[in-house]
């Protein structure tokens, strides 16, 4: 008897290092694709975009939760980093707030060329798994950077974005934002107005991913039925498990499942445990719940690192995604289910959203109406309250039928 209980802790000890090696294992050959980190933020509010800075070397960087190493210790071999501007900057200067992110990316990646691999599509991510490098693509977090305008959508895109988050937590003048449902914010377009119907079929013609973290509920299965290419959440939990509206209800994993969607488990504690503290296991019951309903396809790695104050026991940075595959394997998910979730899942919904790309076809064209824009910081440049000679001639005679009539009167 007593021999028995000596022996536990030892197979204990001895079953985690089993998975925990198993998921390194994995791990080299599939190394995980983070769907959200916030650490171009960090480098514009701590260093103001100033890479040369002593303290900004990423090598070394202190007071982060990203840095070379930690991705190293990590394996994280495909980051999508946020170019992320706050919603304060919306009809002010949240263009120029995110070229200078997207700046900050290219930049990051021109200084560390031996760690982070540019890359636009989904061969340039296979190619940098290749060779070892961090495959690093740009993500633009919140519908404002692009200011309503389908011409700087489309120069996002030329500039490398590959997923843009329709909202951040404020309505677009073309979405609504998950405020809505708390009933802080007011529904201004009933989750997708005839705009920003057009903003999604352009991002499907470029070949954008369409991400719905943030965005309503109405909004998320309005882009759900229009997309010709399936979306992504890049962070954001599961409802059922914590009732926060920035998680997904099942009826929208439902709907994931049905467009081959994919939902990238978000870590901070407010949406893993809606409490101040949370564990790594219980971001484990998030991946399981949203594998149950949407599908082992469904499911993905969205950390949100440096973009949260608060996050899980056991996933303090971003060198413990091996710790959390282990928590997978121990709960008996199939080596194809964690590669599934680490990177396959997100690759076959980039493929997909490359495939229904379509840059033949006409550009959208038809700007946002200007009474649904804030005017008093712009100029009205290619909108005009006067009839158009070409597009309105019949109006244009009956406005000037009473000056004619007149004439013939004299």
């Amino acid at each position: 008897m007593w021999t028995s209980w000596w022996l536990l802790p030892l197979v204990a000890i001895c079953t985690a290092d089993r998975f925990r090696e198993e998921a390194e294992r994995i791990m080299r050959s599939t190394p995980v694709i983070d769907g959200h980190n916030d650490l171009p933020w960090q480098l514009l509010s701590k260093f103001n975009n100033r890479l040369r800075d002593q303290r900004a070397n990423l090598t070394s960087l202190a007071h982060t939760k990203t840095s070379i190493p930690k991705l190293k210790a990590g394996f994280v071999g495909g980051q999508f980093w946020s170019a992320y501007t706050p919603c304060d900057t919306q009809n002010k200067d949240a263009v120029r707030r995110t070229l200078e992110q997207i700046d900050v990316i290219h930049r990051m990646c021109q200084m560390y060329p031996e760690t982070f691999m540019w890359v636009t599509d989904s061969q340039g991510i296979r190619q940098a798994f290749q060779e070892g490098k961090v495959a690093s693509l740009v993500g633009v977090e919140g519908g404002h950077s692009i200011d309503s305008s389908l011409g700087v959508l489309r120069a996002f895109y030329y500039l490398g974005m590959r997923y843009l988050t329709l909202t951040h937590s404020c309505n677009t003048p073309w979405a609504d934002n998950w405020l809505v449902d708390t009933g802080d914010d007011v529904a201004e377009s009933q989750g997708l107005s005839p705009f920003g119907q057009s903003v999604v079929r352009e991002m499907n013609r470029l070949g954008v991913i369409v991400d719905l973290a943030h965005v309503s509920v109405a909004t998320m299965k309005a882009v759900l039925r229009l997309s010709k290419a399936p979306v992504i959440f890049s962070h954001s939990s599961a409802y059922a498990l914590c009732a926060h509206r920035r998680n997904v209800p099942d009826d929208v994993l439902r709907m994931v499942n049905q467009t081959r969607s994919l939902v990238m488990v978000n870590f901070y504690n407010d949406y893993v445990s809606c409490k101040p503290e949370a564990t790594l296991s219980q971001v484990a019951d998030h991946l399981d719940h949203i594998k149950a309903v949407a599908g082992a396809g469904a499911v993905g790695f969205g950390g949100d690192f440096d973009g949260v104050s608060r996050l899980p026991s056991g996933l303090e940075d971003v060198s413990k995604y091996p710790d959390l595959v282990a928590e997978l394997l121990r709960r008996q998910w199939t080596e194809a289910e964690v590669r599934g979730a680490l990177a396959d899942n997100l690759l076959r919904v980039f493929e997909a959203v490359e495939e229904a790309s379509n840059h033949a076809q006409s550009p959208e064209e038809e700007p946002i109406p200007l009474g649904k824009l804030e005017t008093s910081c712009r100029t009205k440049y290619g909108y005009s309250e006067a009839p158009s000679l070409r597009q309105q001639p019949g109006a244009l005679l009956a406005s000037l039928a009473p000056l004619l009539l007149s004439l013939c009167l004299l």
